[in-house]
């Protein structure tokens, strides 16, 4: 598989790496197993989690996802093949995250707490790469409309960026963590990271891990300039738009087992429009004989700001198909289809 570097930190990554959330909830601990065996037989070397999975999020499942990798990772050699990448939560009325069953923050008690659990679960003396799930600030994220902000006004007690990284800092320190990241920032907010740790007020941060697939470029916006200067490379997680860029819910079709079938949580990607930008993505992956999933993936790891994609699949079989985006020979051809397709339809699941 081709590498590339990993922010500054002097590692080289896969340009595909596993995502993990259905571990626990969709699957079962021995077929998280087999996911994780077939995914560092074709090269996979980066896995990604979080203590907030599986998803959907709850209680009685919370932090499954690191135990199943923790128990992988203790057979054999696993440890030395992967590097490995957890989040922590950011703000949340979710109490079940800590031990008083306060509301996490991104403070150095929420954060020390998290990071001590992780490790716990996984096995693991240190994390290779550890992410801000997201931010303690309101933002306009999560499926907001990006043509008009959708915000709430600052709030008083939110918890300084400055803080955060300090925090982070103390975990590097200690040598809990390697590197640090962020996942579903702003442009505002990287930079903030930056110029503080420019300042010595903390570790750099090495990546940004936010949606992006055909139905959401809106990364290229400003975030794609900053991840190629500043060395803060896109770890692109959704890379299938949660399956729909598969074709598989195609005229109202709801497959037995799917996430929409078993959540109904996707609102995200049926939006006005979104619909038919599937289908004008699924005949162009049909127009150069590719399945729409590798055809997806295959975008997403030729563009010149990502690190890597995050693969998520259920089934081995899901698996290989993305997998097998590592084998195409991306051409201009298939660069300038696409964007005549995005010119058209834009971005419907942002």
């Amino acid at each position: 598989m081709q590498k590339r570097p990993l922010g500054r930190t002097g590692l080289q990554v896969g340009r595909i790496s596993l995502g993990t959330m259905t571990f626990g909830e969709q699957n079962t601990e021995d077929e998280a197993h087999r996911q994780l065996d077939r995914a560092v037989e074709r090269g996979v070397d980066l896995l990604d989690t979080a203590e907030l999975y599986p998803i959907p999020p709850k209680a009685e499942t919370q932090g499954a996802t690191e135990r199943f990798i923790g128990s992988w990772l203790r057979q054999g050699v696993n440890r030395e093949r992967v590097l490995v990448a957890t989040k922590v939560v950011g703000r949340s009325d979710s109490r079940w995250f800590r031990d008083d069953e306060s509301k996490p923050r991104l403070d150095r008690r929420n954060i020390e707490e998290a990071v001590d659990k992780s490790l716990a679960r996984l096995g693991i003396e240190t994390i290779d790469l550890y992410q801000v799930h997201w931010p303690d600030r309101p933002t306009s994220g999560f499926g907001a409309v990006p043509t008009r902000w959708k915000s709430p006004a600052p709030d008083a007690d939110e918890v300084p960026i400055e803080e955060t990284l300090e925090a982070l800092a103390g975990l590097v320190q200690s040598g809990k963590v390697r590197h640090v990241g962020l996942s579903n920032e702003s442009g505002w907010g990287t930079m903030r990271f930056l110029a503080a740790s420019e300042r010595g007020e903390g570790p750099r941060v090495q990546s940004i891990q936010n949606a992006y697939n055909l139905l959401n470029r809106t990364f290229e916006t400003a975030l794609a300039e900053i991840a190629l200067r500043e060395d803060v490379g896109l770890l692109a997680y959704s890379p299938l738009a949660q399956g729909f860029l598969t074709g598989k819910y195609a005229n109202g079709a709801l497959p037995a087992g799917s996430r929409k079938a078993l959540f109904d949580r996707q609102q995200r990607y049926e939006r006005p429009g979104a619909a038919e930008a599937v289908d004008a993505y699924v005949r162009l992956a049909a127009e150069f004989d590719l399945h729409p999933a590798t055809f997806a993936n295959a975008f997403v790891i030729n563009q010149p700001f990502v690190t890597a994609t995050i693969l998520g699949a259920t089934s081995v079989e899901q698996l290989d198909r993305s997998l097998d985006a590592e084998d195409v020979r991306w051409t201009d051809e298939m660069q300038a289809a696409v964007d005549a397709v995005h010119q058209r339809v834009g971005n419907p699941a942002p």
